[in-house]
Order: C-alpha cells, then structure tokens, then sequence
C-alpha cells in the first residue's frame, strides 16, 4: 500500500475515533465536548467571565457564546451581574450543570493525554511537529481549535 494512503488511514482512524467518543458523549449526557470543557472550566473556576473561558479552553469568544447559550437553555449554566462591576455578566455552572459533569464519561482526550504524558519528549515533540505539519497541509491551521475533540449542537439529532 502507498505510504499516502497508511496516512490518510490513520487520518481517518482518527476521525472515527473522536466521531465515536463525540457521540457516545452525546448519547450519555447530551453535550458535546467543547460543551463538557466548559462546564468543567466553570466548576473548577466557579463564577466566570466569557473572555476568560474562550481564553483558557483556547476558542474564540463568539464560540463560547453560543456554547454558553445552549448551555444555558438546557438550564446547565446562567448568567449573573459580577459583584465588582455590574456592567460584565459572569457565567456560572447550575446544579443541573455539576449533575451533568458527574454523569459524564472521560473525554477521548483525557484518556489520550495520559498516553501522550508516558512518551519521552522527543517522541511528544515529533507527533507535535507532525500533526502540525498536518494541519498546514490540509490548509486547516487558521480554523479556530481548541484542545478538544468535537463541537456541535447541545441537543444534535445523529
């Protein structure tokens, strides 16, 4: 077999594997995983601003937004005046929102993650230089990304 095609192989294993752990996740508690990130970033965090949840779960603001809206019409967040300054809205995980976390399966990437920590350096730092390289080919390094594995509807019909 060409090497392309080994490539585009495990390209596509890839694929399947975070479509398979997106729906599963779905199936479970009815969030995606950006979805799943937030709520997590709220529980450790409690009481947040929207900038700082897009800056630590890296997507952009108008992301976070519409994630939060959903979450939000699920009854999982809600958005509150801050103490200091009523000008900004802070958004805050609900009870409903700290049951969903507890139902939740682990993420694909968490399991990936303790993986990807027992490689030595130099083997992290050649998938990383790789799956970048990647991603330039495929003319998707300006998409907006985050370090987790799916974005979607709170509710999608699959």
């Amino acid at each position: 077999m060409a090497q392309h095609r080994d490539l585009l192989t495990a390209i596509r294993q890839i694929t399947r594997a975070i479509d398979l752990n997106s729906k599963r996740l779905a199936k479970t508690t009815g969030l995606t995983a950006p979805q799943l990130l937030v709520l997590q970033t709220l529980s450790a965090a409690g009481s947040v601003k929207p900038s700082e949840i897009a800056r630590q779960v890296h997507l952009s603001q108008a992301t976070i937004t519409t994630i939060v809206d959903r979450l939000e019409a699920a009854g999982l967040v809600a958005r509150q005046k801050n103490d200091t300054d009523r000008r900004t809205v802070d958004i805050v995980i609900t009870d409903a929102g700290r049951d969903s976390l507890e139902d939740a399966p682990e993420a694909l990437q968490e399991g990936f993650l303790k993986r990807f920590d027992s490689l030595e350096l130099w083997e992290q730092s050649l998938l990383i230089s790789s799956v970048q390289r990647l991603a330039a080919m495929m003319n998707a390094g300006s998409l907006d990304a985050a370090p987790i594995l799916d974005v979607g509807d709170l509710r999608r019909e699959d």
